[in-house]
């Protein structure tokens, strides 16, 4: 007698936009579902031709995740028909996820099984209705901060509702206040909603407007860190008049050193780990403005006079500058340091500094003994690993959401301090010198460092069995189970 074959795990696709800082936290979510028996399909729209020179750079940033995540299947949907491209990038980006939505459909219809749920990055809020037409439940998973998710949903209740109206762009450092986090100037608000009669600012009230929609919504933070955003998502105070869904605090979910950065006799490990090994223990700024993040020629040499005249070491990684500043996801050569630093530089600092071209192994710098701060764009990824790794955050934002998570990391979490003039040409030799030495020397920077073990020892035991983190997936993997049953019933 044939014996009956096991049923194959339940399916859960992932479907991700193509920036990096949203792929990576996909791929370490999909970990985490892998780890509990289920089977996981990253989606990744592929772009249209008409767009590649803005996508370039995601091809190859899709295919390194696959090679080292063997275990999670990519599925790329084939490219939708895009013939004139929006000259606005961010709306060229919405628009090919939204001209994907048919392909997610068909891949979804295509499972042997109908797929446990669909879970979505912000950005691809219109395959809503893919799974809506699949009858999957469909999450999303915001890999951002819930301060931001906090401050966003109430943003179409804020326009409909203020008495005021002019434009953010207009308002200048005057605070917004949004439930459940510290008022906000409107110049930290980022640029695409800046001004609410452009396109781009009626395209990100409509994804906010469309979240409750959703059966439960994914949050890469811990509750410890954001617990007064987390509390008024939960209260439903960030949408007024409307049921919020469950919001589910997992994180950090953070991408793991490839080894301990204190590890003796490992081969291929980066040079710089070797000489912050030399160091003192918490005696090293590190610097590093993510994957993207790049500053002008002229800030260069006033990082570094104000780095040399600090006294302090320092381990700074170095991007070219962008020809246009606007320009973030634009390939870049490896820069020439004698030509972008001030002349005699490297050679004064030798010893007490290191400057690294282009890239630096950050997760295991920043759990390095021997980094003692951390200068940083405020991605939500690096605030993230900053947390885990318990090092103070220097804040200086660039772009995207990062003025707004500057607000939270700096007047919300106490995790850091500001860079003044971030929002100015350039951020003086004696702004960074000032603020390096406040946070290496001062009684306020020993007082960041005993608040970020805290954050560091709290990250840990959200992780662990039993912590809010662990508990909150659980609550989400019910849920989900609850749903696949009243679908299949």
């Amino acid at each position: 007698m044939e014996q009956d074959k096991p049923n194959p795990a339940p399916t859960v696709v992932l479907h991700a936009c193509l920036g990096v800082g949203h792929l990576i936290p996909m791929v370490e979510l999909a970990k985490l579902l892998r780890r509990r028996g289920l089977a996981v399909v990253i989606a990744v729209p592929t772009p249209p031709a008409s767009t590649a020179d803005f996508f370039a750079s995601s091809a190859p940033a899709v295919s390194a995740l696959a090679a080292a995540n063997p275990a999670v299947t990519f599925h790329h949907l084939p490219p939708p028909d895009y013939p004139v491209p929006d000259p606005d990038p961010f709306l060229q980006m919405l628009d090919a996820l939204r001209l994907t939505v048919p392909a997610l459909a068909s891949f979804l219809r295509s499972l042997p099984s109908a797929a446990a749920a669909l879970v979505l990055d912000l950005f691809c809020v219109d395959a809503l209705d893919a799974a809506a037409e699949a009858g999957v439940p469909a999450y999303f998973y915001y890999t951002s901060s819930a301060g931001d998710l906090a401050a966003f949903l109430h943003l179409p209740h804020h326009f409909a509702t203020t008495q005021d109206d002019r434009d953010f762009k207009d308002m200048g450092r005057e605070h917004l206040r949004f439930p459940g986090v510290p008022p906000v100037p409107a110049s930290d608000m980022p640029h695409t909603v800046l001004d609410r009669a452009h396109r781009t600012c009626a395209a990100r009230l409509g994804h906010y407007g469309r979240i409750p929609e959703a059966r439960g919504v994914l949050i890469n933070t811990y509750e410890w860190l954001e617990a007064r955003p987390v509390r008024a998502l939960r209260a439903g105070a960030c949408v007024p008049g409307r049921p919020t869904p469950p919001v589910y605090p997992i994180g950090p979910l953070i991408v793991r050193g490839s080894k301990e950065a204190d590890d003796e006799g490992e081969e291929e490990r980066h040079a710089c780990l070797t000489w912050l090994d030399a160091q003192p223990d918490r005696s090293v700024v590190f610097l590093c403005f993510g994957s993207l993040g790049a500053v002008s020629a002229a800030q260069l040499k006033e990082i570094a006079h104000g780095l040399e005249s600090s006294g302090h070491r320092f381990l700074w990684v170095v991007r070219a500058p962008p020809d246009d500043p606007t320009k973030f996801f634009v390939a870049r050569p490896e820069p020439n340091l004698d030509a972008l630093l001030p002349e005699g530089f490297l050679h004064r600092t030798q010893g007490r500094g290191l400057v690294v071209k282009s890239w630096a192994p950050q997760v295991d710098v920043l759990h390095h003994r021997a980094t003692g701060a951390f200068v940083t764009h405020c991605g939500w990824n690096l605030v993230l690993e900053a947390a885990a790794a318990g090092v103070p955050m220097l804040c200086w934002p660039l772009y995207a959401e990062q003025r707004l998570n500057k607000v939270f990391v700096v007047d919300g979490m106490e995790a850091g301090v500001v860079m003044e003039g971030y929002d100015e040409e350039v951020v003086t030799a004696e702004e960074v010198e000032r603020k390096v030495r406040l946070v290496m020397e001062s009684e306020e920077g020993e007082k960041l460092r005993e608040r970020m073990a805290l954050a560091k020892e709290k990250a840990a035991e959200a992780l662990a069995d039993g912590g809010p983190s662990r508990v909150a997936f659980e609550e989400f993997l019910k849920d989900m189970k609850l749903a696949r049953s009243s679908s299949m019933s």
